[in-house]
């Protein structure tokens, strides 16, 4: 019998397994499905990390954020790929980690989401790259929806038929996911079509969703940007006339999107979000919150009430009677727009948990008001307590605390 192990050259280090760039899907149509892993000869060097997605660079008011979205756009093909830890002892459980980035940016090779710490503690960690920006999640007529989605339900197939090459248990995964990856994620467990297939049972048996929550598009806001993406490139809204827009012109005519974002009830950080009819996740055991500060990293002086007002008309019908609640809790428009919103972060989480239908745990990261969106991550992916609730919960379903409605406080002390 075919060993895939066998077919790729990995690196060792103090008995922790590194494979990097496992192709496990291939764009064979930049709009259509993935398609079949691509066949190798010999050996793969698996030994450093591969391509990544189409993606342009973003900007955080000065913020280095290489270590979390990766070094950008490195061109190549195949970039559907995954990376593996593991110590390959058998019958691990499985995490497999979906990064964020807006839907705009990132990859699983960043620096952040390396899986030693996560090895050496009995499990077999996975990241993943998916299509992004308008390949990924442009809703275009004739072509499937949320094709990043696709990618990465694609990886799970492969996970479930090879992982156990790699020490992994393909029935006992762990699926978690920061910021978009946290979307991504409630959009996958509330696909219809995956969760009717049978050949998708079991894919799935736990879930985390960091700073994610309920943020999702409906099809006449998909279509909003989908109209503004055309006429900005000059072109008619179609597939057809998207293919013959090349990857370099994708991505430079997204850069700066404005749609107009009185129908945008989720965010407003990204033109893209998954496209979702009915939110209601599978009942698998679930993880999920935010961070104390989530809008510290997008809000930064000056902030002005014009400002405060077209956030508030992101949220709700009625912005005005918003924003007179905020005015009557924070004195200056800075910290308006920042409650604002890191609540709207708290309330996409908020609607999950009450309407999820299997266990749910909920947790609200601090580190003294300074935990802005993505400061959990090194406390996830390093030791310590925050590590070690990921751990146990993937392990043995629980993290700790008591189940939901009841919220743990984490910070990096416990």
């Amino acid at each position: 019998m075919r060993s895939l192990r066998a077919e790729l050259r990995g690196v060792e280090k103090d008995g922790v397994w590194t494979y990097y760039g496992v192709p496990y899907a291939m764009v064979t149509d930049r709009f259509g499905p993935p398609g079949p892993a691509p066949a190798w000869a010999g050996v793969l060097d698996a030994t450093t990390p591969g391509p990544t997605a189409p993606q342009g660079a973003r900007s955080f008011a000065g913020t280095d954020m290489s270590a979390i979205l990766g070094t950008g756009w490195d061109r190549g093909d195949p970039y559907l790929t995954l990376n593996i830890w593991s110590t390959q002892r058998q019958a691990r459980p499985v995490m497999v980690y979906v990064h964020g980035g807006g839907f705009l940016s990132g990859s699983g090779h960043a620096s952040m989401y390396d899986g030693t710490d996560f090895a050496r503690d009995g499990v077999v960690l996975v990241t993943l790259n998916y299509r992004l920006g308008a390949i990924g999640w442009l809703d275009l007529p004739g072509a499937p929806r949320n094709r990043g989605l696709l990618d990465v339900i694609a990886a799970l197939r492969w996970i479930r038929d090879h992982i156990g090459e790699f020490g992994g248990a393909p029935d006992n995964v762990t699926l978690f996911g920061q910021s978009a990856g946290a979307m991504l994620i409630a959009a996958l467990l509330s696909d219809p079509t995956l969760l009717a297939d049978p050949a998708a049972d079991g894919l799935v048996r736990r879930a985390i969703s960091q700073s994610g929550g309920a943020h999702m598009f409906g099809a006449e806001q998909a279509d909003r940007v989908t109209r503004a993406l055309a006429e900005r490139l000059g072109i008619e809204p179609s597939l057809d006339a998207f293919q013959q827009v090349s990857d370099e012109n994708l991505v430079e005519a997204t850069a700066g999107l404005v749609v107009d974002t009185r129908f945008d009830r989720s965010l407003g950080t990204s033109p893209f979000k998954p496209v979702v009819d009915d939110l209601e996740l599978a009942p698998v055991d679930l993880l999920i919150g935010t961070n104390e500060d989530e809008a510290g990293l997008y809000v930064h002086a000056p902030v002005t009430d014009e400002d405060v007002v077209k956030a508030a008309a992101r949220r709700d019908p009625d912005p005005e009677r918003l924003v007179a609640e905020y005015r009557r809790r924070f004195a200056e428009p800075l910290d308006q727009l920042t409650a604002l919103l890191t609540e709207q972060f708290e309330t996409g989480s908020t609607r999950i948990a009450q309407a999820h239908r299997g266990k749910v745990w909920a947790y609200r990261f601090g580190l003294g008001g300074a935990a802005i969106h993505c400061a959990e991550l090194p406390f996830v992916f390093r030791p310590g307590p925050v590590h070690d609730a990921w751990v146990r919960f993937a392990t043995v379903g629980d993290p700790g605390w008591d189940l939901y409605p009841s919220v743990q406080l984490l910070t990096g002390r416990g």
